[in-house]
């Protein structure tokens, strides 16, 4: 094996001739589509096999890397944290003379619409109500009390906060803005091992691992949403509307979605911040509702106490190892999804990042992101908590399943009908947004961003690709989405390993560009 070579004297254009020009690398292609048409095939053939094989997968998976992985989110947070309020922070990425392209206000829409879109409409009320009924082991407290509103809500901000945005792109996108930008490397998942391979690393089976594992990973994670879409807007319609809860409404929903956010992946990254500005505007007009109509005192203490005890504990509920049930299902789960998630989301990130510096970039991702997070949790979350603590039953009796629960919270509200519509709205734009964005970056990488706009046909390829397999998982029932979900945490085995190189490969990238830069 050769050594790993000097970074500064990589070339600026890579040997890889497929990366030069630009080109689909089909091998990558045929795999990462292939698996979802294999996928498909096992599922109508034979879904509890399916499922029974992916499940002894993801034992598998959590058993042998569960420990691994709360390390390196952990460890991840932390060197984000030490690269940005150094001198290193100065460093600006993106290459010479690099200016933003983007308003500041533009550049956090997108990205957090890109990166919360995925579960946070979904989660943001069921995830703190099934804490509060079912409290984690490692507060002990009693379920529907307000020490376990206190432990929902602060189990919830280690599963969406802090380590999961700064492994969502913080030290990866470091380390791609400066191959992609001032070395000349494709931007694609490949390219987080040239540090480590060199050459090698941009063609072979080792580049074919890294981007087909990232691609199968972050499309599996989306169509999850998307499939489970079609299912909770079709319960709404029925529970509130009384609109029957059909196969076909659950699939008139999934197309719906499916064609705007193909029409938004088509129009690029102007048409993504198109959807990503309802969807901000939506979700601040909800939580200000939320705020001002729903149990106000109490929201604004629980989220303080919260996050207090959320600090306190950060480092024993992050490492924690005690109730291994508890812990797959719930923070490993979350673990390998964000890790699967993160080479494609960190190419997005550093797609529309360009010209910030690496304090800039971090302290949106690791610190302001988190934040922003914690809040909307505690405001839809923690207004259902209020109201169950104050009336029990209230928001409870819509049923206990993460799909019920949301509509729980809205229906609890004053104007409830028309809360429950936007909610819908919200989760639907969610999904919009989560969905043209990742379409857009899978493309982005199999062409590896040769400076243009990936080909329009491959956008619309992995858009309704992606949309019909989920429409056609839904004819399964929930079963066929949870078992493709599941599988992102098999796939983040090979992909916790790609990512690993960034906790050393930024900072030795950061201090060759301070020196580049000046910055002293």
């Amino acid at each position: 094996m050769q050594t790993s070579p000097d970074l500064a004297a990589a070339r600026d254009e890579p040997a890889d001739p497929a990366a030069r020009r630009g080109r689909i690398d089909w091998p990558i292609f045929i795999i990462s589509g292939g698996f979802f048409v294999l996928f498909l095939v096992a599922a109508l053939v034979n879904l509890p096999w399916l499922s029974a094989a992916v499940d002894t997968a993801f034992g598998w998976a959590t058993r042998g890397f569960g420990l691994y992985w709360q390390l390196l989110m952990l460890a991840t947070f932390v060197v984000s944290l030490g690269i940005a309020f150094s001198k290193l922070g100065r460093v600006k990425l993106g290459g010479r003379g690099a200016v933003p392209s983007n308003s500041t206000f533009n550049w956090v829409v997108i990205i957090m619409c890109a990166l919360l879109a995925g579960g946070g409409a979904f989660w943001a009320a069921a995830e703190p109500l099934m804490h509060f009924m079912s409290p984690p082991p490692f507060f002990g407290a009693a379920p529907r009390s307000e020490a376990a509103a206190v432990a929902a809500l602060a189990q919830s901000f280690l599963h969406w906060g802090f380590l999961a945005w700064a492994v969502l792109g913080s030290l990866l996108t470091i380390v791609f803005m400066h191959l992609h930008f001032d070395k000349g490397l494709p931007l694609a998942p490949r390219t987080l091992l040239y540090p480590l391979f060199g050459e090698r690393a941009l063609r072979g089976p080792i580049a074919a691992l890294a981007d087909a594992t990232s691609i199968i990973a972050v499309a599996a994670g989306t169509i999850g949403p998307i499939g489970f879409l079609g299912l909770q807007i079709a319960y709404v319609l029925q529970s509130v509307w009384h609109v029957p809860d059909t196969i076909a409404t659950q699939a008139l929903v999934i197309l719906a979605v499916t064609a705007i956010f193909t029409t938004a992946c088509i129009a690029g990254l102007e048409g993504l911040r198109f959807v990503c500005k309802i969807h901000v505007w939506l979700m601040l007009g909800l939580a200000a509702y939320l705020y001002v109509c729903g149990p106000t005192s109490f929201l604004s203490s629980v989220f303080f106490k919260a996050f207090a005890t959320h600090l306190v504990d950060f480092v024993q509920t992050a490492m924690y190892r005690g109730d291994s049930k508890w812990l797959n299902a719930w923070t490993l789960f979350y673990w390998g999804w964000f890790i699967g998630y993160a080479p494609i989301m960190a190419i997005y990130v550093a797609k529309v990042s360009r010209g910030r510096t690496i304090r800039e970039l971090v302290v949106l991702l690791s610190i302001a992101a988190p934040l922003i997070t914690m809040l909307w949790f505690t405001l839809v979350g923690g207004a259902g908590i209020g109201i169950e603590l104050a009336t029990p039953g209230k928001v409870v009796s819509h049923g206990t399943l993460p799909e019920a629960l949301l509509l729980g919270v809205a229906q609890a509200m004053p104007l409830r009908n028309l809360i429950s519509a936007l909610f819908l709205f919200l989760s639907f734009f969610s999904v919009v947004t989560n969905g043209g964005s990742m379409a857009y970056t899978i493309a982005m990488a199999m062409s590896g961003d040769r400076g243009g706009e990936p080909s329009a046909w491959l956008k619309i390829f992995w858009a309704v690709g992606m949309g019909l397999v989920g429409a056609v998982l839904i004819t399964m029932g929930a079963g066929g989405i949870s078992a493709l979900q599941s599988f992102i945490v098999i796939t983040a085995v090979p992909v916790s390993i790609l990512i690993l190189p960034s906790l050393w490969d930024a900072v030795r990238i950061a201090r060759r560009m301070a020196v580049e830069q000046g910055v002293k």
